[in-house]
């Protein structure tokens, strides 16, 4: 990894961390699969009125196995694959704009002394975890 993209990544990972940032990607198809399983299992037992009840228990079974699975998300940044990287980079540097930096600790140091631009690099990180990961974000444990 290049070293200004290392240290936009160890950015990420420290903003996130210090504000207990956690995100659960969406298993969508996984409970999608689960309800519509439960829901013709119900129809061949018990007909439409088996469909119905099959549907109700597999959407609350779907979403019972698809929830909790929450991640720190500096975890989740640090197994990104590099052209996920790359595109994170590229959100947070149009942030950043011409910021000039020698390495990390001045990095952390100019982002985290200025509390507009850390709020702003914060909102292009959560910006980038919803929309390109489809995440859920919870804050705290």
């Amino acid at each position: 990894m290049a070293p200004r993209m290392d240290d936009i990544m160890r950015l990420c990972c420290d903003i996130s961390a210090n504000q207990q940032v956690k995100v659960a990607v969406q298993h969508a198809t996984r409970g999608a699969i689960v309800a519509a399983g439960t829901a013709f299992v119900g129809g061949i037992l018990a007909g439409p009125a088996g469909i119905a009840v099959g549907g109700a228990v597999g959407g609350l079974l779907g979403a019972w196995l698809t929830s909790g699975q929450f991640k720190p998300l500096p975890q989740i940044l640090m197994e990104l694959p590099p052209n996920q990287q790359q595109k994170l980079y590229s959100d947070i540097m149009a942030v950043l704009g011409n910021l000039d930096w020698t390495d990390m600790a001045q990095l952390a140091a100019l982002v985290m002394g200025n509390a507009k631009l850390k709020q702003q690099v914060t909102a292009a990180l959560l910006s980038y975890i919803t929309k390109e990961l489809s995440a859920e974000v919870r804050y705290g444990d």
